[in-house]
């Protein structure tokens, strides 16, 4: 089973300026610069809601302005992202209690407030289900890796590419960092940043990463915890794997925070911000 903060968040207000197209055999959300060239490419992998949702389109556009780059959203799922609705609905089953309540709250003598949550954890169990049986690594990377692929062939053969991605597609970018080679020689992505990755094998294929990878990842996350992040730190510190990667921590910020951030709440905003500079900053570095 997924972990529930990985449905967790908030949604942001505004507009995305870009458009949808169809790249490569995909629907996606295209976006870049407002003024002048893009000077390459970034594609990026969605969490589990997916190319449509609005935060992700948000910081597409964020990515193109800022960075001066063209951004690829695509819709990796085929249609199967998870609902905005598990948002609130998994909200309120986190509200007080926690991961070990919450997975047995169906045991508990029922109040109210406990048929009320029977009620949350029915709908958000219905959307978990689809969404993990659509969308296994196994289904997805080939759709990812493909994608890269055709990039690489055609509008990326002489440009940079870069890939971003977010809880679900966290793991995706670091199986791209173990460094395929296409046969114009360069690799499907020059360098890749993953913010609060989900379901990856550490440190083992944190171990086989040979494009420069930068993680966002925050001390409180329910997913990567700070044992992990040791073993993904120990990794990058051996002698010559310093230039394959780099961990930031952010104290205080759970699993979401690069793309959900509440942004009425303190340091939230502030810390995806960061995270944001810190996606760009590499990818200028390499």
């Amino acid at each position: 089973m997924s972990c529930p903060e990985c449905f967790n968040g908030h949604v942001h207000e505004g507009t995305p300026r870009g458009e949808v197209t169809t790249v490569h055999g995909l629907n996606a959300y295209t976006t870049k610069p407002s003024d002048g060239p893009h000077r390459g490419i970034i594609i990026i992998v969605p969490d589990a809601f997916g190319w449509e949702f609005v935060n992700n389109r948000i910081l597409a556009d964020n990515y193109a302005e800022k960075g001066r780059y063209l951004v690829y959203l695509p819709d990796f799922m085929n249609g199967n992202a998870a609902p905005v609705s598990m948002l609130a609905n998994t909200k309120e089953l986190l509200r007080t209690d926690g991961l070990a309540t919450w997975l047995t709250k169906p045991y508990l003598k029922e109040t109210t407030t406990e048929k009320n949550d029977r009620y949350y954890l029915a709908s958000v169990m219905t959307q978990i289900i689809p969404f993990k049986l659509y969308n296994s690594f196994g289904t997805s990377w080939p759709i990812v890796r493909d994608f890269f692929k055709s990039v690489r062939e055609n509008e990326g053969s002489e440009l940079p590419i870069y890939g971003a991605g977010f809880c679900w597609g966290g793991k995706h970018i670091v199986n791209l960092g173990f460094g395929d080679i296409e046969p114009n020689g360069k690799p499907l992505m020059n360098a890749g940043f993953t913010g609060h990755p989900s379901f990856l094998e550490i440190p083992s294929e944190i171990e086989k990463i040979k494009i420069p990878i930068s993680f966002a990842l925050g001390d409180k996350d329910m997913v990567v915890k700070p044992p992990q992040i040791k073993q993904i730190q120990r990794v990058f510190e051996v002698e010559g794997n310093s230039d394959k990667g780099e961990v930031k921590v952010y104290e205080g910020a759970g699993h979401g925070f690069c793309v959900r951030a509440d942004l009425v709440l303190g340091e939230a905003g502030k810390q995806a911000d960061e995270a944001e500079t810190q996606a760009l900053e590499w990818f200028e570095k390499h």
